[in-house]
C-alpha cells in the first residue's frame, strides 16, 4: 500500500486509463500542461499524452459536452471536463435530450461510454455559483450513471471503472476534498471498484447513517465520538454511487440497528435523502424502531460567508443530536 492524496489518486486514475487505451482522452477549460484544471487534477497528463488527448478548449460547457457525445457515440472513450457542477445547466439540453437517451432511442446500437467529471459541494467559501451539489437533480434523469467517491481508495477505483464503463458516468469530485489534500492509502497494484456498490466505512448495531462524500468523514467523525462518549454504535455507511443505488447494503444495515439517519449535503428538499428515505419505508418499513431522519443543508443557495458557509453544511453536531433523537 502507498499513501496518497485524493487529487493524486484521481490522476493516477486518469494516467493508468490512458495508458491502457488509447481512446481515452479529455476535453475542457484548462485541463492541458498550465493548469490541469481549476485544482490540478489533470496536471503532467497534458505533457505525457499530448495535446491532442488533452485538449485545451474554449469557455463553453455545451462545446465541451456536445463534442465529446459525439466522440463517444463513433468509438472513443471522452471524458468531459466541466469545472464545477453549478456549471452542468449549460450543457443541459445536450445531457438531458442526447446523452442520457441516444443508446436507449436507437435500440442499443451504439454505446456511450462518456465520463463528465466535476467538481461539487461546499466548504472551501467558493460561493454559491461553485459549491453546489445536484446528485438529487441529476438521479431523476433515466440513463445517467452518478459516482461521488469520499476517500483517495474510491476515487481511483471508481474512476477506472467509469472510465471503462459503456454508458454516461457522471463523476462527481468533492471540491474540499481535492484542494484540502484529504491522504489515503491505495494499492500499489492495479485495481477497481464496481459502479453501484456501498460500502460499510464503519460497523455499528445502533443506528445506521448513510452518508455521500464530504459528509461521510463527519459522519465518522460524529460516530467515533458518540462510541466514545455515550456508548452509541454508529454503522456508516458510505453510498459511493448515488446511480445505480445500492439498496440492498442499505436495507440490510437498517434490519440490523432498526434505525436509520441519512447525512446529505444537499438542500433536503428532492435530495438523495429524500429518495433513500422512502425507499427505506417503502421497502423496510418494519424493521423501523423510529423515525428516519434527515440531516440536510436549508433549501438556499451556498453563502459566501465562511462564518454562514458553515452554519449552511451539515456537521457532526447536526447529525449527533439526529442520532440521539432517535436512539
Amino acid at each position: 500500500m502507498k499513501t496518497v492524496t485524493y487529487m493524486q489518486a484521481f490522476n493516477e486514475a486518469i494516467d493508468e486509463e490512458m495508458a491502457r487505451d488509447k481512446t481515452v482522452f479529455a476535453l475542457g477549460e484548462d485541463v492541458g500542461q498550465f493548469w490541469g484544471n481549476a485544482l490540478g487534477e489533470y496536471k503532467g497528463l497534458a505533457a505525457k499524452y499530448g495535446a491532442e488527448r488533452l485538449r485545451q478548449t474554449p469557455i463553453s460547457e455545451t462545446a465541451i459536452v456536445g463534442a465529446a457525445i459525439g466522440a463517444a457515440a463513433t468509438g472513443l472513450r471522452p471524458i468531459a471536463v466541466v469545472m464545477f457542477s453549478d456549471f452542468l445547466g449549460v450543457p443541459m439540453d445536450e445531457i438531458l435530450n442526447q446523452l442520457t437517451k441516444m443508446r436507449y432511442m436507437f435500440g442499443g446500437i451504439i454505446k456511450l461510454p462518456m465520463v463528465i467529471t466535476s467538481y461539487s459541494g461546499a466548504g472551501f467559501q467558493a460561493a454559491a455559483q461553485h459549491s453546489k451539489n445536484m446528485e438529487g437533480l441529476f438521479m431523476t434523469i433515466p440513463g445517467l450513471k452518478i459516482v461521488s467517491p469520499a476517500t483517495p481508495y474510491d476515487v481511483k477505483g471508481l474512476m477506472k471503472s467509469a472510465i471503462r464503463d459503456d454508458n454516461p458516468v457522471l463523476f462527481l469530485l468533492r471540491s474540499v476534498l481535492l484542494a484540502g489534500g484529504l491522504k489515503g492509502e491505495i494499492p500499489e497494484e492495479e485495481y477497481t471498484i464496481p459502479l453501484g456498490r456501498a460500502d460499510i466505512k464503519r460497523e455499528g448495531k445502533d443506528v445506521t447513517v448513510v452518508a455521500i462524500g464530504t459528509m461521510v468523514h463527519r459522519a465518522l467523525a460524529c460516530a467515533n465520538k458518540l462510541e466514545a462518549e455515550k456508548g452509541i454504535s454508529v454503522e456508516v455507511v458510505d453510498l459511493r454511487t448515488v446511480i445505480p443505488l445500492d439498496k440492498e447494503t442499505i436495507i440490510n444495515s437498517v434490519k440490523k440497528t432498526n434505525k436509520l439517519v441519512i447525512m446529505d449535503e444537499e438542500p433536503k428538499t428532492g435530495s438523495v435523502a429524500a429518495e433513500i428515505a422512502a425507499i427505506v419505508a417503502e421497502e423496510a418499513f418494519d424493521s423501523l424502531d423510529a423515525p428516519i431522519k434527515r440531516v440536510c443543508a436549508p433549501d438556499t443557495p451556498v453563502p459566501f460567508s465562511p462564518v454562514l458557509e458553515k452554519f449552511w453544511m451539515p456537521d457532526e453536531e447536526n447529525l449527533a443530536k439526529a442520532i440521539e433523537e432517535i436512539v
